[in-house]
């Protein structure tokens, strides 16, 4: 069965953004490239909610030619909006109905694991449902003090195991879990 993994930048208060979902904070050095590179190369779809999906839709069409930028402009994405009605990225497909049922359906089909990218909504609801099945936060050493928190909604206690831990050289730590 694929996996579901969250892949995501936050920090030590909780916040993957600052207040008016600022994200200069975080400067993507080579050892993160790294893992860009080889996680994309893992995956087979992307999933995103709004925010996000516009936000790359913005970016990586026109970003400069390398593996990530072709890896982000030709993996299918999925979409799970609550308002956006179009989506014009290359293939993107919108998913206007229940995004648990969805995923739920996606991981039983044969292909490469599925990643969640950004989409703190998106992640956090997956992440209740009990459709997350790899949690990865890259930590950058910054504090923001205020911002938007990675896992909003959360009801009730998760319990995860610590998978692996890696440091880069610039003091960002990747930290990869799985329910426990």
């Amino acid at each position: 069965m694929r996996k579901v993994i969250v892949s995501n930048v936050a920090l030590l208060d909780g916040f993957f953004e600052g207040p008016h979902e600022e994200l200069d904070w975080f400067v993507p050095d080579e050892e993160f490239l790294d893992y860009a590179r080889d996680m994309l190369r893992a995956v087979d779809t992307l999933l995103f909610g709004r925010a996000t999906y516009q936000y790359m839709a913005n970016y990586w069409p026109s970003a400069p030619a390398d593996e990530i930028e072709d890896k982000m402009n030709h993996l299918p994405k999925m979409v799970f909006p609550k308002t956006l009605q179009t989506v014009e990225w290359n293939n993107s497909r919108l998913v206007k109905g229940n995004a648990a049922e969805e995923v739920s359906k996606l991981k039983h089909l044969p292909g490469k694991d599925m990643v969640v990218l950004g989409s703190a909504t998106l992640a956090s609801s997956l992440l209740q449902l009990g459709l997350v099945d790899e949690y990865r936060i890259i930590l950058p050493p910054v504090l923001l003090g205020s911002g938007n928190p990675l896992f909003k909604d959360i009801t009730e206690r998760i319990h995860l195991k610590l998978i692996t831990a890696r440091a880069f050289g610039s003091g960002v730590v990747l930290l990869r879990y799985e329910r426990a």
